[in-house]
């Protein structure tokens, strides 16, 4: 039985576990990777200290800091989460059960797909979500970008650096920050179709084609080898149904101060309701509820 635990390695969860670790809880974290969504960012410029620094070395940073305290981590996924009838929980990984007074859930947030014929049969063929993680591969390459964010509009701009032609696909207006879209209209190599969905993803080993259509229905053949999704993130909050209270857009509901309602169950970072989605927001949210967890389990056991 431990004191904590911490679902998910992002800035949300690895911030929780130093904070849970300074306080001398016996914590475990339990997630698939470090680092979460820093991963597939290749320039930050808004998290504090760092006038520009690549997501990749933020999480550096951030796992040897967390190395210096005596955290448990469990590299599995989270399947289930069980309120126990004396008030504790168990988190199941599979058929392997983890036993805490207190859970907080950092789990964050999944690309959303597009949902089109294809897609699933190319992905990892030519059909991606990282642009940052996949996009040297497409050098010289034709590819297109889906999406009207601030994702979207940064993957567009650094694939333009290494493709031959990149085309992005927006179905509405952007929904990005003026620095990016500025960015972007500088950008050379970027064709923007706006007003255009995707229709479906099509080829023989790889991709090859990519269609789109017009707000009247009318189809348009993109010759691409390569499709990177950017419209959105989905919260990884199924484990948590039955148990955790989920907004309309599935993120667990919290107040102000991480708690869902649950005595003992706590929620930060994106799979938390809240207004914005940042790192450093994320990193605040995860100090917090690791404060309030220990507050919690000081009056309590």
């Amino acid at each position: 039985m431990h004191d904590l635990i911490i679902i998910g390695g992002g800035p949300a969860g690895m911030t929780a576990a130093v904070y849970a670790a300074r306080k001398m809880l016996d914590t475990l974290l339990i997630t698939k990777d470090l680092g979460g969504q820093m991963m597939w960012t290749r320039e930050i410029e808004n998290y504090l200290g760092y006038q520009y620094i690549t997501g990749p070395e933020l999480i550096g940073k951030f796992e040897d800091h967390l190395k210096r305290y005596p955290a448990n981590i469990v590299y599995a996924e989270v399947t289930g989460l069980q309120q126990r009838g004396d008030g504790t929980f168990s988190v199941y990984c599979g058929d392997r059960e983890h036993k805490a007074k207190a859970v907080i859930i950092a789990s964050g947030k999944r690309p959303r797909r597009l949902g089109v014929p294809g897609e699933e049969e190319y992905t990892g063929r030519g059909v991606g979500y990282c642009a940052t993680c996949d996009g040297p591969l497409y050098a010289g390459k034709a590819v297109a970008v889906v999406g009207g964010g601030n994702s979207a509009l940064q993957a567009a701009i650094e694939l333009s650096v290494v493709a031959s032609q990149v085309y992005l696909v927006v179905r509405g207006s952007f929904k990005a920050d003026p620095v990016v879209i500025d960015k972007l209209r500088a950008a050379a190599k970027v064709e923007i179709l706006r007003g255009y969905v995707a229709r479906g993803v099509y080829g023989g080993e790889t991709v090859e084609k990519f269609v789109v259509a017009d707000n009247g229905g009318r189809e348009k053949d993109l010759a691409v080898q390569g499709v990177f999704v950017e419209i959105g993130l989905d919260p990884n909050s199924e484990f948590a149904v039955g148990v955790a209270k989920l907004n309309r857009y599935k993120e667990i509901a919290v107040n102000c101060r991480t708690a869902t309602g649950v005595p003992g169950l706590f929620a930060a970072g994106d799979v938390a309701s809240g207004p914005d989605k940042q790192i450093i927001i994320a990193a605040g949210d995860g100090a917090k509820a690791a404060l309030v967890a220990y507050e919690y389990l000081l009056r309590n056991y």
